[in-house]
């Protein structure tokens, strides 16, 4: 039992200092002398966009920073339990990091092995770090993964990281990063594009294990919605300096730094719809002031033209079953519905529900199992492939994830033109440059980013560009795939903008298909909820949000996160 004062501080990192090696001759400084403490048995949330240095102060006090390219200040302090974490010796600070300090990465798809069943990835971190042999390893795995709430440990505990959802996979980061009883939980951006359902029961899961384990837990977000509900201390980070710290309840209710308000401001809320959503910038500039916006009206009448109708779409996969027996798995399960022209259908569930699917069906990029789609009174699903040429310029999609979707090997200027000389647009390279441009400058980019390439962006830069690549084939509708969920509050709302005034201005029709529900009742006139496959419910944004009718829609909205005002409160509105 851990007798330490909650005053007491477990960490101590003292004028922090780290650069990173560009080039031969010049560094640049991406922590610029920072101090902070954690104390014992509590939550510290450490906020702020990318590049702001939260996650390069969390990998220098676990000593996972590139000995190669990165170097840290020698007057700089990380103290844990009175050592010097700088002073230690390669083999005593992994055996601590290790097991007195334990990290969940962001991305459990690329933390966990493939090719190692995560019962053999567990039990290795029991090997090494506290000497069981192979069965008491093994016993102990199946323990772990019971306590993180893995359904049937003693199966699962062969199965393979592709075995499991992404929910599970975090479960299992977690059960790795708590196999040696640490004393300090590091938990990045754990939650990040988890859905909101699943989001709630992992911070709930690290929640509970922080009670009963006494550990304290750095926990390393973007999102302030989220550190409410899981901190009791905040650090707030930009460009590499903590513009304020202090108790959860002051920095909601208190906040003195502009910067701090800013981010607050910048996530939709859920009871209002701003006719723009403020960035940063904006409330920097106006020294942490905004304007007055009119709401933006959003639902529909009943008497729109409709650009899209879907009668009864149902795809399917088959797995091997035995010898002969094939096994069908319903992705869709007869889904319909109709897409207004100028308006936005949000599509919302949990990993699995079907929402992704139903878009790549439209897309051709499944194949449906059965169905129709009415695109102009064409079945666009039915049609020849040549035939359906001619649409696939009207219906486009922007992928979730912006640094895979772009070729890495081509300039900006090579993707926006790629699109043009396969479907004939422009009738020289001369005009595809030249309409190339203007594409960029309609996302807001500079001219000169037409010879750059994907790497020389930021995800947000890149997202632009893959917007600005749909446009090049004049579409009527746009299926936007997740396509926010990765980014910071501030980026988010800078494209949220951008597609609003797109739809202005061209009267384009969006299936936005997302996780987060609050970015979906402030862009979505429509809402359609989906579950196993099934639509749940279907309904003007507004009604759905403040009246929904099944009891699947109101676990999705009662584990939105609300900051200060805990789920729970709003659960009970519904009961």
């Amino acid at each position: 039992m851990n007798t330490h004062s909650q005053t007491a501080a477990l960490l101590k990192v003292d004028n922090l200092r780290v650069s990173f090696r560009v080039n031969k001759k010049e560094n640049v400084e991406t922590v610029k002398g920072i101090s902070f403490e954690i104390p014992y048995n509590a939550t510290v949330a450490l906020v702020g966009e990318s590049g702001s240095g939260k996650s390069v102060s969390s990998l220098a006090v676990m000593g996972l920073l590139p000995a190669d390219t990165s170097s840290i200040s020698g007057d700089s302090k990380i103290t844990f339990e009175g050592k010097s974490l700088l002073e230690l010796s390669i083999s005593q600070r992994r055996q601590l990091c290790g097991k007195d300090i334990s990290m969940i990465f962001q991305e459990p798809m690329t933390s966990l092995n493939p090719v190692f069943t995560v019962g053999f990835q567990i039990a290795e971190v029991l090997r090494l770090h506290m000497g069981m042999d192979a069965k008491q390893a093994r016993a102990r795995a199946i323990e772990l993964l019971d306590e993180v709430g893995i359904p049937d440990p003693k199966n699962k505990i062969d199965a393979y990281p592709s075995q499991m959802s992404g929910g599970q996979q975090q479960r299992v980061m977690i059960a790795m990063a708590i196999a040696c009883e640490p004393k300090l939980l590091i938990a990045d951006e754990p939650t990040t594009a988890l859905d909101v359902t699943i989001q709630k029961q992992i911070i709930d899961l690290i929640n509970a294990l922080r009670i009963k384990r006494n550990m304290s837990v750095l926990f390393i977000t973007h999102d302030l919605a989220l550190v409410g509900e899981i901190a009791s201390h905040v650090i707030v980070m930009r460009h590499g300096e903590i513009r304020e710290a202090g108790s959860v309840e002051q920095i909601f209710e208190r906040p003195q730094d502009t910067y701090t308000q800013a981010l607050m401001h910048c996530r939709p809320s859920l009871d209002s719809r701003p006719w723009r959503l403020p960035v940063i910038a904006d409330f920097m500039n106006n020294q942490g002031t905004l304007p007055e916006q009119k709401e933006r009206q959003r639902g529909l009448c009943g008497d729109e033209d409709i650009v899209l109708e879907v009668n009864n779409l149902s795809k399917s996969f088959y797995t091997r079953e035995g010898l002969f027996g094939k096994k069908e798995f319903k992705a869709v399960d007869d889904v319909s519905f109709k897409l207004a022209r100028g308006k936005t259908l949000g599509v919302v569930g949990e990993s699995g529900s079907g929402k992704t699917t139903v878009g790549l069906c439209l897309l051709r990029l499944h194949q449906a199992t059965s169905g129709q789609a009415f695109f102009d009174g064409k079945d666009i699903l039915s049609m020849p492939n040549k035939e359906f040429l001619q649409y696939k310029r009207r219906i486009q999609i922007i992928f979730q994830n912006p640094y895979a979707s772009l070729n890495p090997r081509f300039t900006i200027g090579q993707i926006l033109m790629e699109p043009m000389h396969i479907h004939r647009i422009g009738n020289n390279d001369i005009e595809r440059a030249t309409m190339a441009k203007q594409l960029l400058d309609k996302v807001g980019l500079p001219v000169a980013a037409f010879q750059r390439y994907p790497h020389e962006f930021s995800g947000g830069q890149r997202q632009r560009i893959a917007i600005a690549r749909c446009l090049t084939m004049k579409p009527e509708v746009l299926v936007c795939d997740e396509s926010v969920s990765a980014l910071d509050v501030s980026v988010q709302a800078q494209v949220l903008n951008l597609l609003q005034d797109l739809q202005e201005e061209f009267s384009l029709s969006y299936i936005f298909i997302s996780h987060d529900l609050a970015v979906v009742k402030y862009i979505a006139d429509q809402v359609m909820v989906m579950n196993k496959g099934k639509v749940v419910e279907l309904a003007n944004a507004d009604d759905l949000y403040h009246h929904p009718q099944q009891a699947y829609t109101k676990t999705l909205l009662g584990a939105i996160p609300r900051g200060l005002q805990h789920a729970e409160k709003y659960r009970q509105l519904f009961i």
